[in-house]
Formats: C-alpha cells, sequence, structure tokens
C-alpha cells in the first residue's frame, strides 16, 4: 500500500473490484438464461415447398404450433388482395385458428367452416359469415423462389400485410 491509502480505503477498493466482476458475471448468466434455446431458434422458421401443392385443395402445416392453411388457388377462385402471387400461381397464406375463438375451421369444398359457433371464411381466408370479427390471421413469411419461410417477414408478406390494413 502506499502512504496515502490506509486500510479502510483498500479494503474499499477491493470490496468495489470484487463486485464489479461479481456483477459482470451475473449479467452474463442473466443473459443467457433469458436467450432462446438454440432449439427454440430453430423451430421458429419453417420452409413450405409451394410446388408440390395442387391447386383447389388445401394443406395444412405446423408453425410454432398453430396450423397454417396454404391454398393454391384455382382459376375459378375470385382474385383478393390477400393473395401470394408467384409466378401465375396465387396461393392463400393464414394461420388456421378461426379469429372469433380460436377453433381450426374445416376446408368444405370451397370454403372454411368453423365448427363451434359457425364462422365461414372464403378462399382468401375472409371472413363471409358468422361470428368472426375479422379474416384469418396472416402469419409472417418470405418467399425464397417456389417456398415460403414462416417466420421471417419478406416484402410480399409487408405489401399483402399493408394491403390489408388499408
Amino acid at each position: 500500500m502506499s502512504n496515502e491509502t490506509n486500510r479502510r480505503d483498500f479494503l474499499g477498493y477491493t470490496f468495489a473490484a470484487v463486485a464489479a466482476v461479481g456483477g459482470a458475471a451475473s449479467l452474463v448468466g442473466m443473459k443467457q438464461v433469458w436467450d432462446p434455446l438454440p432449439s427454440v431458434l430453430a423451430g421458429g422458421f419453417t420452409t413450405i415447398d409451394l410446388s408440390a401443392l395442387k391447386a383447389g385443395q388445401p394443406e395444412t402445416f405446423t408453425w410454432r404450433g398453430k396450423p397454417i392453411f396454404v391454398l393454391k388457388k384455382t382459376a375459378e377462385m375470385e382474385d383478393n388482395k390477400r393473395d401470394l402471387v408467384i409466378g401465375d400461381d396465387k396461393f392463400t397464406v393464414a394461420i388456421g385458428l378461426c379469429t372469433h375463438l380460436g377453433c381450426i375451421p374445416a376446408w368444405k369444398k370451397t370454403q372454411w367452416k368453423c365448427a363451434c359457433h359457425g364462422g365461414e371464411f372464403n378462399a382468401s381466408g375472409e371472413q363471409i359469415f358468422g361470428p368472426p370479427p375479422r379474416p384469418l390471421d396472416l402469419p409472417p413469411f418470405s418467399v425464397k423462389g417456389t417456398s415460403i419461410v414462416l417466420g421471417e417477414e419478406g416484402p410480399e408478406y409487408q405489401k399483402i400485410a399493408a394491403a390489408m390494413m388499408a
């Protein structure tokens, strides 16, 4: 110790240094606990190949534990601002939960019907009958060639979401 530093000052500096190191170690530990696990991050993205879909027959996929409806529209189905256009094909992509109470609607010929309270959604996912307050929700997605990646917000998603808000 120097002549200007007494024992009490030395113990104060030592305590401050130990507390700073302990605080930094605690922050590192808390960050590791708060960060999602790699398995959770990997589960946040789902790739769907749209080229394998048949027109007029919706397929159901799972993303983050939710059903996702993907329908390749036929030429007879009406165009909509919610349509995802890739080449000459038009698709409907929607979270398959009724916006009334969260039931899973079933596809019946040309529309989704919710058996719980009679809600109906057209081929574009818009409510056409019953108590649902809004269309089927749109999951975030990006387009990569003829595939979509659920969980990423690409320009196509942003365009459709903006059209739905207008």
